[in-house]
């Protein structure tokens, strides 16, 4: 199987109906070497094969490589080929959802459901590609995981919030929001009543986008013109400059957790809004050995197994088997709790009705210690005035 060396992700995109080969993307760009014509075959062929057999093929594995197929609007297939360590299923699942929607944000549905010139088809796809590379890179945050959008706090929030609300206005617009480091500061009303995939995928990307002062890029959603832009913001200009040059702050202000965490994932179920950080006392690696990189990769595999295996959110779609343990299928409750216990951290999560925690401790907390350290993080972080 094709991968390289440190773990490799490879997408591919074919037409359903004939399997012609539309783009193949791989981390960093385009996929070199690129997948030969056969490799490309064989892995459409053999999910064709067992569609016409009334088998739906979802996933496989070999030893160390990770595939996924998945067929959307019976007009598009996507194929994915992971080797990174600890990738799921579900990860795999919203990667493939969400590169799919990305192709619609720019192109829009019927162009990609309706395409009747494959070639002219291949050319529109690329203005996609930058977008869909930044989903096919390591994840740094948890938006494309939860679909839910980051916050941050800042003490200027409602300052910045009126100017807002002001400038959406004039752009006759009513959705807007100001982003630091891809997190939510502040947005109109409007703005959360979008569809969270969709909102996710706007902050998505302005990410992939190189900066600008300002930039009018039309999407298959609601958009302003950028000429009413500095009438608004140049009187808050300085304010802006220190809200972006300021360390980002996830956490409600004096909120202050147990030492023992180092990385935690708040989603508010109702609003879809998250707060997600693996240095939640100021600094990476503070009081543990763990590195960035590996933070997040915990925090993020621990993510994907609890909701797929024990808090499943979502209605699973027709004809996908879900996915869990055998044990969980012997009982009638629904789970509210669960942990994990490794050499190098522990991991606890609380399904409530309205908030999911998800916590990366220190390997030395007790064991039975971290249901009550979890629900205490979960009172303080849910408290009235908090952000979620």
């Amino acid at each position: 199987m094709w991968e390289e060396a440190g773990g490799s992700v490879t997408l591919l995109c074919l037409t359903a109906s004939s399997g012609v080969p539309l783009f193949c993307r791989s981390r960093g760009g385009l996929a070199k070497p690129q997948l030969p014509f056969s490799v490309i075959g064989s892995l459409n062929g053999v999910h064709m094969f067992g569609s016409n057999l009334d088998v739906l093929l979802t996933a496989a594995c070999t030893e160390n490589t990770r595939v996924m197929w998945k067929v959307f609007h019976n007009s598009i297939t996507l194929i994915v080929l992971s080797s990174d360590e600890g990738t799921s299923d579900f990860s795999l699942g919203r990667l493939l959802e969400n590169i799919f929607n990305a192709m619609v944000l720019i192109l829009g549905l019927e162009e990609l459901v309706n395409a009747r010139n494959i070639e002219r088809l291949k050319k529109d796809l690329k203005a996609c590609y930058k977008l869909i590379d930044s989903f096919l890179e390591p994840g740094k945050c948890s938006a494309d995981l939860t679909q839910c959008m980051e916050c941050a706090v800042t003490p200027s929030r409602a300052v910045l919030q009126e100017c807002l609300e002001a400038f959406a206005s004039a752009a006759e617009s009513r959705f807007g929001c100001l982003l630091v480091g891809g997190r939510v500061l502040c947005a109109t009303e409007q703005w959360w009543q979008l569809a969270a995939q969709e909102a996710m995928l706007l902050v998505w990307l302005v990410q992939s986008l190189p900066p600008h002062a300002s930039r009018d890029l039309p999407v298959y959603l609601p958009h302003g013109s950028p000429t009413l832009v500095k009438p608004f913001w140049q009187p808050l200009l300085d304010l802006l400059k220190a809200s972006a040059g300021a360390p980002l702050q996830c956490l409600p202000p004096g909120i202050v957790l147990a030492p023992e965490i180092l990385g935690l994932l708040l989603i508010n179920q109702d609003q879809r809004k998250s707060l997600f950080t693996v240095h939640p006392h100021g600094s990476w690696t503070e009081g543990s050995e763990m590195s960035l990189k590996d933070r997040l990769r915990a925090l993020r595999s621990f993510y994907a197994s609890a909701i797929s295996l024990y808090f499943p959110s979502e209605k699973p779609e027709e004809n996908t088997a879900p996915f869990q343990e055998d044990f969980q299928a012997g009982f009638s409750h629904s789970p509210q709790h669960c942990y994990v216990v490794y050499a190098t951290h522990k991991a606890y999560a609380i399904h409530g009705k309205r908030h999911q925690l998800f916590l990366l401790m220190k390997p030395d907390v007790p064991t039975f210690a971290l249901r009550s350290l979890a629900t205490c993080t979960l009172q303080a972080l849910t408290v009235e005035d908090s952000a979620l």
